[in-house]
C-alpha cells in the first residue's frame, strides 16, 4: 500500500509540473526566437521597394510606392484575379499569417445580423465561424451593424477590396484562441459593448458570453495575425486590443483616429506569458483627435517602426512592466500643448524602476518640439532628436503612409470582386465535418503529454483505491 502511494504521489507530481510548465512557459506557440533579425529584415524588405520606385520613377509607373505590402500586390493589374496572393505579402511578426489561403472564397451578400446563435447563410457571421479556411469578400457596399461579438474561427480572411464595408455596433471583431487570421481593408468604428447572452463561435456550439469591452478588434490568446490597411475609430474601449498570451501580429497600413486608448498590447504587468508577445506595428497613421496608447505596451518586444504620429493630447507611445520598444523611422508631430511634448509615458512607474527598460529610437523624426526619452543598456537616458540613420529613416515617410487605411478612393479604384475562372463562392460549403475546436470560454488543454498523463494518473488511483476496495467487498 506504501508503495502504491509513492507511485500516485510522483504521478501527481508529474502531471502537475508538467501542465505548470506550460502556463509558466514565456516562449509562446508563433514567438520568433530573434525578434532583432525579424525587425532588421522588415528594414530590408522597405528598402528594396524602395529602389525598385526609384528605378521605376523614368517609367512613370503609378503601383510603386516604396512601400513593400503595397507593392507586393497592388502593381499586379490583375490582382482581383488572384487575391489570395495578399497572404503571401506580409511582413514582420505577422508574416506568416495565412488567413484562407488555399481555402474556398465566400461572398457576403447579406449584411444583415439579427441572429448570433443561427446566423444566416450569406451573412459575415455565417462565415466566420466556419472551421474550414475561407477567404471572404463583399458583394457589395455595406454597413454591418453586429449585434453581438464577431466570433472568429481560425484560417479567416476578411478581404474589403473593391467594395466599401463597415463593421460596428455590438462587440465588435473578437479573436481568442486561435491563429491565421487577415483582416483587410474594413472600417471597424463605433463599436460598443454587448454581451450578457448566447453567441455561436463555431457551426456545432454556441455558448454564454459575458459583457464585452467594447474593443473594435480585440485578441485573445492568438498568434499568427495581420491587421492591414483598416480605418479604425469611435469605439468604446481600444481600437486594437492585444492581450492574454498573443504573439506573431502585424498592424500596418492602418489609420487611426478619434479615439482616446487606441491600442493596448499586453493583459497587466504581471501576466509573464506576455513576456513572449511579438508585435510590428508598421505604415500607419495616427491621428488626428487620438488622446494616447499608440501603441501602450505591458512586456513583450514591440517594433514601431515606419509611422505617422499627428498631435496625441497625452503621449504617444507608453508602456510598463518592461517591454522592449524598437521606435525607427517614425515622424512625430507633437500636440501645442507645451506640457505633452514628450513621445514616450513611462505608466505608474517610477524612474529607479523603469532606467534599464530597452526603449530606443533610431532615424525618428521629431516635429514641433517632440522628444523621445530612451532608456536601457547601453543607452543614456536623454531627449531623443533623432538622426537619419539609414536604413531605419523617416526620410521617405510620406511615401511609406500615403495609401493608410481602407484603399478605394477615387484615383485608386480596387474595382469590384472577382472569384476567377472556376473558382467556388463557398456559399454552399454545408457539407463538411465540423469539429468544435472553441467553447467559447476558455482554451481546451490538448496536448497529448497532458492527456496521457490524465490518463496514467486515472488509472493508478483506481489501480490503489478503487480494486482494494472492490476486493474488500
Amino acid at each position: 500500500m506504501l508503495q502504491r502511494s509513492y507511485i500516485v504521489q510522483i504521478l501527481v507530481l508529474c502531471y502537475v509540473f508538467a501542465f505548470g510548465s506550460s502556463i509558466l512557459n514565456l516562449t509562446l506557440p508563433g514567438q520568433h526566437p530573434d525578434p532583432e533579425a525579424v525587425a532588421r529584415e522588415v528594414h530590408r524588405k522597405v528598402n528594396v521597394s524602395l529602389a525598385r520606385r526609384h528605378l521605376l520613377e523614368d517609367e512613370a509607373s503609378n503601383c510603386m510606392t516604396g512601400n513593400p505590402i503595397d507593392d507586393c500586390w497592388r502593381c499586379d493589374p490583375n490582382w482581383h484575379n488572384n487575391r489570395q496572393r495578399l497572404a503571401d505579402c506580409g511582413i514582420g511578426f505577422g508574416q506568416y499569417a495565412l488567413g484562407g489561403k488555399g481555402g474556398e472564397f465566400y461572398v457576403v451578400t447579406d449584411p444583415s445580423d439579427d441572429d448570433a446563435v443561427n446566423p444566416k447563410p450569406g451573412t459575415l457571421r455565417y462565415a466566420v465561424i466556419r472551421t474550414e479556411p475561407l477567404w471572404i469578400v463583399f458583394a457589395s457596399n455595406m454597413v454591418i451593424h453586429l449585434s453581438q461579438e464577431l466570433i472568429f474561427n481560425s484560417y479567416k480572411t476578411l478581404d474589403g477590396r473593391g467594395a466599401d464595408v463597415h463593421i460596428t455596433g455590438g462587440g465588435c471583431i473578437m479573436l481568442q484562441f486561435i491563429s491565421n487570421i487577415i483582416i483587410h481593408n474594413i472600417h471597424v468604428h463605433h463599436c460598443y459593448q454587448s454581451g450578457n447572452t448566447m453567441v455561436r463561435s463555431s457551426p456545432t456550439h454556441y455558448g454564454y458570453r459575458s459583457l464585452s469591452d467594447g474593443d473594435g478588434i480585440s485578441v485573445f490568446g492568438s498568434k499568427d495575425l495581420w491587421i492591414d490597411h483598416c480605418s479604425l475609430s469611435h469605439c468604446k474601449d481600444g481600437l486594437i486590443d492585444i492581450i492574454m498570451g498573443s504573439t506573431g501580429i502585424t498592424v500596418s497600413n492602418n489609420h487611426f483616429s478619434h479615439h482616446n486608448e487606441v491600442m493596448l498590447l499586453g493583459h497587466s504587468d504581471t501576466y509573464e506569458p506576455d513576456t513572449g508577445m511579438q508585435v510590428t506595428v508598421a505604415f500607419n497613421h495616427f491621428g488626428p483627435k487620438l488622446v494616447q496608447r499608440m501603441p501602450r505596451c505591458r512586456k513583450g518586444y514591440i517594433h514601431v517602426v515606419n509611422n505617422a504620429f499627428v498631435q496625441w493630447e497625452m503621449y504617444a507611445i507608453g508602456g510598463s512592466g518592461n517591454p522592449t520598444i524598437n521606435s525607427q523611422g517614425n515622424r512625430f508631430i507633437a500636440p501645442f500643448n507645451p506640457y505633452a511634448k514628450e513621445v514616450t509615458k513611462r505608466v505608474d512607474t517610477n524612474d529607479n524602476n523603469w532606467k534599464g527598460w530597452n526603449w530606443r529610437s533610431e532615424g525618428d523624426e521629431m516635429m514641433n518640439g517632440a522628444y523621445f526619452v530612451a532608456s536601457g543598456a547601453g543607452v543614456e537616458v536623454k531627449y531623443e532628436k533623432a538622426y537619419s540613420v539609414e536604413p531605419k529613416s523617416a526620410a521617405n515617410l510620406d511615401q511609406l503612409v500615403m495609401y493608410a487605411g481602407v484603399l478605394g478612393d477615387k484615383r485608386h479604384s480596387l474595382g469590384k470582386w472577382t472569384a476567377g475562372p472556376g473558382e467556388k463562392t463557398g456559399l454552399n460549403s454545408d457539407d463538411y465535418d465540423y469539429n468544435d475546436d472553441y467553447d467559447g470560454g476558455t482554451s481546451s488543454v490538448s496536448s497529448p503529454t497532458y492527456i496521457f498523463l490524465f490518463l496514467l494518473l486515472t488509472v493508478s488511483f483506481l489501480y490503489l483505491y478503487a480494486i482494494p476496495i472492490i476486493n474488500f467487498l
